[in-house]
């Protein structure tokens, strides 16, 4: 992952006034880039979250400076008064002083009892969850992680995707996170806090943007060798946009290729297998509408529609999406040979290479490059409607590009 700082010099000296001064200070400390220069921020005010979350740190800091000062004016003014050199005579013998003692228990008394309602007053705002909450399930697997939403209910269980999680601005998003194996760490900090996905636990707590954009999202709790390649896409859409997707997504089933096209012969590889690569990728994976209902891999439903590919390695934001020659070739050594490009991928090798599986070393099974070529053919086909196409025309944030490739 690329690191970029995108601090502005100067910007907190030239702001007039003190509070957004100090906000600004913070929030361009805490800025770094991520993928493709796309930029991070605890700090993003479009978030109600990361809003509260400031102001609580403002007084905090606030505080901080008034104690700061005071014991510094309190030990310059002793350092002074005191010397040796204006002082001559024996110092004057004294034993205790219930001012200073009970002045000394009760102003630390005081300092931890406002910071506990500051704490206590954000915590209040952003933690409860409230019944109008768009609901969406998180569930994280070395290395990637599958978005449900459970009131989008279609045949078979509910509408899903891998690795890119679709939601509505100005709305309260309730995330609950789980793990399918090792502790993991959900964060998007555009969106919010940071939340641990614990194997046999379910956490929820509140997400949310008031603009519109594509968000990047990290897990944050080292989970195994490609902890640094488990990341995810959150794209933010005006509610008319989200409403579309989520009609459509219900209403969608997988097309049937065209006879004797490439993506028919890629779908029969996809679903039975081959003689010499029996594990089908139906075994691991769910393909809307279609027999494919694995639960082991990301779901692939809308693998057409989606740019990104193996937990946000490799993105496809040109005109052509995975056309274009370098996503296409990615993609290609992504199903020919994933755990090769991506150390700790579960998925089989089908070049007849060994991969590790449950701690046993397996050999892989083999297809052809054509074989290859055809079965990304039927990935390709898996797209939603062009009007539920969420990336279309949404900026990506801090990039200045338009997702798609334009500009």
């Amino acid at each position: 992952m690329n690191t970029n700082h995108d601090r502005k010099p100067g910007t907190a000296r030239h702001t007039a006034k003190w509070p957004l001064a100090v906000g600004a200070a913070i929030t361009a400390t805490l800025l770094t880039g991520c993928q493709g220069g796309q930029r991070i921020s605890l700090g993003d005010q479009a978030s109600t979250y990361n809003h509260e979350i400031l102001n609580m740190g403002i007084w905090a800091i606030v505080i901080s400076l008034v104690i700061f000062l005071g014991v510094s004016a309190g030990l310059f003014y002793t350092v002074h008064k005191f010397r040796e050199e204006n002082n001559q005579n024996a110092p004057q013998q004294f034993h205790g002083n219930n001012r200073l003692e009970t002045a000394l228990v009760f102003i630390p008394t005081l300092i931890v009892i406002l910071l506990s309602i500051l704490a206590v007053r954000t915590m209040a705002r952003v933690n409860p969850v409230s019944q109008q909450s768009l609901s969406v399930e998180a569930l994280a697997k070395q290395f990637w992680w599958n978005f449900s939403y459970p009131s989008a209910k279609v045949t078979g269980g509910v509408v899903a995707n891998g690795n890119e999680m679709i939601v509505p601005i100005k709305q309260t998003i309730a995330v609950t996170t789980t793990s399918a194996d090792v502790v993991h760490g959900f964060w998007a900090p555009n969106l919010g806090g940071q939340r641990a996905a614990i194997p046999g636990s379910q956490k929820t707590w509140n997400i949310g943007t008031e603009r519109e954009g594509v968000y990047q999202g990290n897990c944050t709790q080292l989970c195994g060798s490609s902890h640094a390649n488990m990341r995810f896409k959150v794209v933010a859409l005006p509610q008319n946009r989200f409403d579309t997707f989520i009609k459509d997504a219900v209403a969608y089933t997988a097309p049937a290729p065209a006879a004797g096209s490439a993506e028919e012969r890629g779908m029969n590889v996809f679903m039975k297998g081959t003689a010499t690569a029996p594990m089908a990728c139906a075994a691991c994976h769910r393909v809307q509408g279609t027999p494919a209902a694995g639960v082991t891999g990301p779901d692939l439903s809308f693998f057409g529609t989606r740019r990104t590919l193996g937990a946000g390695m490799w993105e496809a934001m040109t005109a052509d999406h995975w056309m274009a020659p370098d996503a296409a070739a990615h993609l290609h050594a992504w199903i020919k040979h994933s755990p090769v490009v991506k150390p700790g991928s579960l998925m089989p090798r089908y070049d007849g290479g060994e991969y590790m599986d449950k701690g046993k070393m397996i050999k892989g099974g083999t297809l052809s490059d054509q074989e290859i070529d055809d079965v990304a053919a039927y990935l390709r086909s898996l797209k939603l409607p062009d009007e539920a196409d969420y990336w279309a025309g949404i900026p990506i944030n801090g990039t200045g590009k338009i997702a798609g490739g334009t500009k």
